[in-house]
């Protein structure tokens, strides 16, 4: 064992910073990550083993002992639980002979939980030693452990046909389905690799790429919507020996997929992007951080790279232009929705538990290793390509006046045709609705949890950053739902499970507002318990990162816009009541040091 975690570090020229990728190689060759191999970590890098262990617990994927041959992970996002996840856990559980979070006697299966794995459209899904298995039944599951127990090979146990389009490219051979129902500019096929890094990039200058970008008014793709050509330019102005250029594809959100499809079908068209981007600031490396859950995609990305590199759209003189060098490498996360927090993000890559930073001051100033950086998502990437290609004044013809362009969504849930959408900015959600066959709504998730939840006299309002902004998540919710336990209770949960712990607002709160919700949905609410949930959202706000702050939307967006759902759960001419049980209360702490709860009934 020792040889081999030393060369793994060796691989990576012994850099503290590459952590994250020493961690997972000895995860992935041994099954978990001994204390042996802390020690040595630690020592061959110059850290302490708090360190590398800190690292370590931070994440999902991430663990001290071992989790079986065959590690399991299920999808626990409310559209797995809609499609029908209870009875493949149950199945799972009865094949394994061994509950969840728990690994078989023998050492052959691990049972475990996981958040949303960008699936949302093949429910109920799970990934198994980095493969990714969609649309389970129960009699598949059966199946499954079965095979495995006869001693199977991980390719073995899959039976299926593989998905559509790249999907089936001997280097994914995955069953996984892209589904794209609707191509716009960014998904259609008369994109040609290279076009704009040979024919369109050496006639400009960097400023005038920037230019162009900021002509077109694209905003960031990811979410938070920052005017793309102003944090080129501020990037490029900023001092430093060296500039980076940083893809996002943390999708982490519950109900978006649209990154992992790019990423298939157009992955050339991502990395063209990059390097334009490298070309405008002066920088000369990228880095696609891509959540662990694509990690299947591995190979057949590492491959696209390759490709290009050999046409010369990577690596020196791109595109002939003397001087213009530029290169990428793909670095894994390991399941932490905060990550996909630009500043968390940076700190992953530097090998580290991925916790917000402070700002100011902004990545672009001091990013990945203190250094400008620019942070863009994979859909941001792909757009510039084309709008370097067609010009800043045609993407505007696009969308609306201060959202243009298209938007790629991810639409799942209570519809006849999920799957990947590119729309213009402007869409509204009634002909979405249409678009997608969805009827007898009684809700959509715009943004996935950390956005709004919205009813159908909202169903007018349009998609764009002045009224719904979204990342691209629709989740669909039919009449047969119950909003606040099927969905707003696994939305906090979620929010619990992937905080960061960093901020005790976002340590604390949600478990608070959660504990409280529950309170509600088993009958014991009052009418106080709304002003509360109201009241305890604000303290969110004082939260570092955007998690934090948005973790209370779940509850404050189902508590606007759907408040006779709470009323109807109250109970009827009680004015106060804190269910308080003085028993139950101390049963946990009584349990912990051994002693029987006595109490004097006088």
């Amino acid at each position: 064992m020792k040889n081999i975690v030393k060369q793994i570090i060796e691989n990576y020229g012994t850099d503290k910073n590459r952590l994250m990728d020493i961690l997972i190689d000895i995860q992935e060759q041994f099954g978990y990550i001994s204390r042996e191999s802390i020690e040595l970590m630690a020592h061959m890098l110059g850290l302490s083993q708090v360190d590398v262990e800190q690292t370590i617990t931070f994440y999902h994927f991430f663990s001290l002992k071992p989790r079986g041959k065959y590690a399991i992970y299920l999808n626990d996002s409310v559209v797995a639980y809609m499609f029908g996840r209870q009875a493949i856990k149950e199945a799972f559980e009865k094949e394994a002979g061994v509950k969840f979070g728990q690994v078989t006697d023998d050492g052959l299966i691990g049972l475990f939980n996981t958040a949303c794995i960008g699936m949302n459209d093949q429910e109920p899904a799970a990934i198994i030693n980095n493969k990714v298995f969609t649309k389970l039944t129960p009699y598949r599951v059966r199946e499954i452990i079965r095979h495995m127990r006869e001693g199977k090979e991980l390719d073995e146990l899959s039976n299926e046909s593989h998905g559509d389009g790249k999907n089936q490219h001997p280097l994914l051979k995955t069953m996984v389905w892209s589904n794209i129902r609707r191509k716009g500019m960014i998904l259609s096929d008369d994109y040609v690799t290279g076009k704009v890094l040979n024919s369109v990039l050496p006639s400009m200058s960097p400023e005038a790429v920037i230019a162009e970008i900021k002509h077109s008014h694209i905003r960031g793709r990811g979410g938070a919507g920052f005017p793309t050509g102003f944090k080129w330019e501020f990037c490029r102005r900023a001092k430093g020996p060296k500039h980076y250029v940083i893809c996002n594809a943390d999708e982490g959100e519950p109900g978006t997929f649209k990154d992992r499809v790019i990423l298939t079908e157009k992955p050339e068209l991502v990395f063209e992007g990059m390097a334009i981007a490298g070309y405008a600031i002066g920088g000369d490396e990228g880095i696609v951080y891509l959540r662990y859950e694509y990690r299947y995609m591995k190979e057949y990305l590492e491959d696209v790279l390759q490709k290009m590199r050999n046409q010369h759209l990577l690596g020196e003189n791109i595109g002939g232009i003397e001087g213009f060098n530029f290169d990428i490498r793909i670095q894994f996360g390991a399941g932490a929705y905060v990550c996909g927090e630009e500043s968390a993000l940076l700190e992953s890559l530097e090998g580290k538990r991925g916790e917000p930073r402070d700002k100011p001051p902004f990545p672009v100033e001091k990013g990945y290793l203190n250094l400008p950086t620019i942070i863009n998502n994979v859909e941001t990437f792909a757009t510039a390509v084309r709008i370097i290609e067609n010009g800043g004044e045609w993407f505007t013809q696009f969308g609306t006046e201060d959202s243009t362009g298209t938007k790629i969504l991810s639409i799942s849930g209570d519809c006849m045709f999920p799957g990947v959408y590119e729309v213009n900015w402007g869409f509204n959600v009634e002909d979405m609705l249409n678009m997608v066959g969805a009827y007898d709504v009684q809700a959509v998730q715009v943004g996935g949890p950390s956005g709004t939840l919205i009813g159908p006299d909202e169903f007018y309002r349009t998609l764009g950053y002045s009224d719904l902004s979204t990342g691209g998540s629709m989740i669909i919710f039919g009449k047969q739902r119950n909003l606040l336990k099927d969905v707003v209770l696994n939305f906090m949960e979620f929010f619990i499970d992937e905080s960061c712990g960093s901020c005790s607002t976002c340590r604390n709160m949600p478990q608070v507002m959660r504990n409280k919700l529950v309170k509600i949905i088993n009958g014991n609410g009052v009418k106080s318990d709304l002003t509360d949930l109201k009241e305890w959202s604000k303290i969110l706000i004082a939260s570092r990162c955007g998690l934090g702050q948005t973790a209370g939307n779940p509850i404050v967006s189902s508590l606007k816009n759907f408040r006779h759902l709470y009323e109807e759960l109250l109970q009827k001419d009680v004015e106060f009541d804190q269910g308080f049980n003085l028993e139950a209360s101390v049963q946990d702490s009584c349990k912990f040091v051994g002693r029987v709860p006595n109490f004097n009934h006088h």
